[in-house]
């Protein structure tokens, strides 16, 4: 299982409570910043993302934060596959911060075996001593079709990740597709993606549904490709977005659905 570690710095605590670091809001999301995923099922060729944010850490007089995070992967046996040593970070972050949001991101191979693992993670003030732990256990599903990796950014090289949405400004929905098909003439996918967007009340909002086909130029041995729509929202609100994908060589679809929110001025 090949892993890395994203650590995304935000805003933090003053001075005051260095006895306790606590880590809360934790949850599985699609990429860093993105919606929550609904159960920890994962397919192989996926990314696993635990985020979640750090509380009671100790800035100094400047509000430079020192910090180590540190993770372990175990399988269902409590043995250990891989362990990340704890690596030394600091963030400078302005006064009045109350939290420092970060991640954890375990990329999932294409064979790795299906089963039951855990993710362990260790946040350690540096100046303090304390330390916060937490872990979350996932499921890896038997290797099949479906759409993985997805992300949302601000850009469309997919390298800036964003939660929520400015009105009027466009973001880049960013997905691959896994386990399909290929000719036997040509070894080439048949693949058709479509993103259908609806409102709170469940109607479609987009004029028509983004489509998109890949059928030519996949290398022979890329086994996840990467689909991408760009999406423009003019209201605010909490939207849903529907993706689709079609292997119209094995005559399999894949389905995911998440939320979108475009927030308010303050």
């Amino acid at each position: 299982m090949a892993t890395n570690l994203a650590i995304l710095a935000a805003l933090l605590l003053g001075p005051g409570q260095a006895d306790q670091l606590t880590l809360t809001n934790v949850r599985t999301t699609y990429g860093l910043l993105g919606p929550t995923r609904p159960e920890n099922k994962i397919l192989p060729g996926d990314n696993v993302v635990l985020s979640f944010d750090i509380e009671g850490a100790k800035a100094d007089a400047a509000g430079k934060v020192l910090y180590s995070i540190g993770m372990e992967v175990v399988d269902g046996k409590g043995k250990a596959l891989y362990k990340q040593a704890p690596r030394d970070l600091e963030a400078t972050v302005p006064g009045g911060g109350k939290s420092l949001p970060a991640a954890a991101n375990v990329r999932v191979s294409l064979d790795q075996e299906p089963g039951d693992y855990t993710l362990k993670v260790k946040v350690t003030d540096r100046a303090s001593g304390a330390t916060g732990e937490v872990a979350r256990s996932y499921e890896i599903l038997p290797r099949g079709f479906g759409i993985v990796r997805l992300t949302t950014t601000s850009d469309q090289a997919g390298q800036t990740a964003v939660g929520s949405v400015q009105r009027g400004k466009s973001i880049w929905i960013n997905f691959s597709a896994v386990g399909f098909g290929r000719k036997k003439s040509t070894g080439q996918p048949q693949l058709a993606a479509e993103m259908r967007v609806r409102d709170e009340k469940g109607r479609q909002i987009l004029p028509r549904p983004s489509t998109g086909e890949v059928k030519t130029d996949v290398p022979e041995k890329l086994a996840a490709v990467p689909l991408q729509f760009e999406l423009e929202l003019n209201r605010y609100g909490t939207f849903t977005v529907d993706l689709k994908v079609t292997d119209k060589i094995a005559t399999k679809t894949a389905t995911l659905s998440f939320p979108v929110t475009v927030a308010r001025p303050n």
